[in-house]
């Protein structure tokens, strides 16, 4: 009797399972659409999800103590010439920073945050330089014929020029290098190949040691094996911390979200707290003329330029440049050409979101 059940419940499931693929195929198609999803406002689905209440916080602890333990491990690693990659679930973006401010104190630490939608590594490999040679220039070690009296500025040589130095035998040993910090290696404004191959020769300099963190199951396809095992010499650890990605996602909108403006403006907030006085002052002079000249197509950089330096905002254009271009870098300013001709730079937000910003910003 139990063999005759058990095939007629197979039999049962057998035809129900075709005549359900005959009545999709004989019925009428739905005629809703994705977009008639009645979808809540980014800020409240973003207020919402911050007002979950944290769970398993006592174990989640112990696991992190337990990666604080292996700090002086990490350090020996990174002495040892390999770089750090760390992988698993949860943001690492805290425990890297904990790692960078307790156990590398006595090295220079530069920050690289791959989640943006853009990153300049030009200027990041400008940083490394000038933190490296202000260290040979401190060391004892390092004698005077050791160290040009006519050193070129570095944001004037090119990327290879830049890694030459950071790879440069400087010193007799290895001790004297500075370290890149790289949250989410496998971000949006990381993920080009080119990209990628700079970060592997950076890597790879003497003088440089890494220590990133990946997110993407796919990561490691960004890298070819001369990559992973000479240039980046990445030594995995798995560390996964169950951390929400609250700072990264930050920077990408909900998908069950209306894009609002309030979220715009909060990002673009963050970012700009993020920078020097002087360069919130050179974007708020380009937005205070935007909300004064809502016609017009932007503004010229000339004018910009002889406002911030009657300010004493910028010394030069070189400084202002390097200014626009972190805005750039960030979408916080964009160029355009007016009827003349001219090329004008303008914030891509409306009327009503830019003066939020610079409310926000003038506080």
């Amino acid at each position: 009797m139990e063999s005759n059940d058990v095939e007629e419940e197979e039999f049962g499931f057998s035809r129900n399972y075709f005549l359900a693929k005959e009545l999709r195929g004989s019925g009428k198609k739905s005629a809703r659409k994705l977009s008639e999803i009645n979808l809540v406002d980014e800020q409240e689905l973003r207020e919402a999800y911050a007002n979950i209440e944290p769970k398993h916080e006592k174990e989640i602890n112990d696991l992190l103590n337990t990666y604080k333990n292996s700090y002086s491990e990490w350090v020996f690693v990174l002495r040892c010439g390999f770089a750090l990659l760390m992988y698993g679930f949860g943001s690492k973006k805290a425990l890297m920073e904990d790692f960078a401010s307790t156990a590398l104190r006595d090295y220079s630490v530069v920050v690289i945050n791959g989640y943006l939608q853009s990153v300049n590594l030009k200027q990041v490999a400008v940083t490394l330089a000038e933190l490296l040679w202000d260290q040979l220039k401190t060391q004892r070690k390092s004698t005077l014929a050791n160290l040009p009296k006519n050193q070129q500025p570095f944001h004037t040589r090119s990327m290879d020029d830049l890694i030459s130095f950071l790879d440069g035998p400087h010193l007799e040993d290895d001790e004297c290098f500075v370290c890149v910090l790289v949250n989410n290696i496998d971000g949006p404004g990381l993920r080009d190949s080119e990209t990628q191959q700079y970060l592997a020769r950076l890597a790879a300099c003497s003088h440089v040691r890494m220590v990133a963190s990946i997110d993407h199951v796919n990561a490691p396809l960004l890298w070819d094996k001369k990559m992973v095992h000479t240039q980046f010499n990445w030594y995995w650890y798995h560390v996964p911390t169950y951390a929400p990605y609250k700072v990264e996602g930050m920077f990408f909108p909900l998908i069950l979200a209306h894009t609002g403006s309030a979220q715009t403006v909060k990002t673009a907030s963050i970012v700009l707290q993020s920078l020097t006085p002087n360069a919130q002052s050179v974007f708020k002079v380009l937005a205070d003329h935007q909300l004064a000249h809502p016609n017009e197509e932007g503004m010229p950089f000339n004018n910009l330029y002889t406002i911030c330096r009657e300010r004493f905002l910028v010394s030069s254009q070189i400084t202002l440049n390097a200014h626009l271009t972190e805005f750039k870098d960030h979408e916080l300013v964009k160029t355009r050409r007016n009827s003349d001709g001219e090329d004008c730079l303008y914030v891509p937000l409306t009327t009503e979101a830019l003066e939020k910003l610079v409310q926000e910003i003038s506080q």
